[in-house]
């Protein structure tokens, strides 16, 4: 018996994760475009946002090194 795989976990990759039960941050890579994403959430709230460099451009990782 095999589980279907949602297409969201397909697309996308957490990377990177920190925090508790209330609150969290992580970071996610979208594996079709490579662009980076930032997810906070504290309690029932939480917004995503596309995460930037110093400069101001999307962080973007090559797919290939997913």
């Amino acid at each position: 018996f095999e589980k279907e795989k949602s297409t969201m976990t397909d697309r996308f990759e957490k990377v990177d994760s920190q925090g508790n039960m209330l609150t969290a941050t992580e970071i996610w890579v979208d594996r079709a475009t490579g662009v980076n994403y930032l997810w906070h959430q504290n309690g029932y709230a939480g917004g995503l946002t596309p995460l930037l460099d110093k400069n101001g451009k999307v962080i973007v990782t090559d797919p290939s090194e997913l």
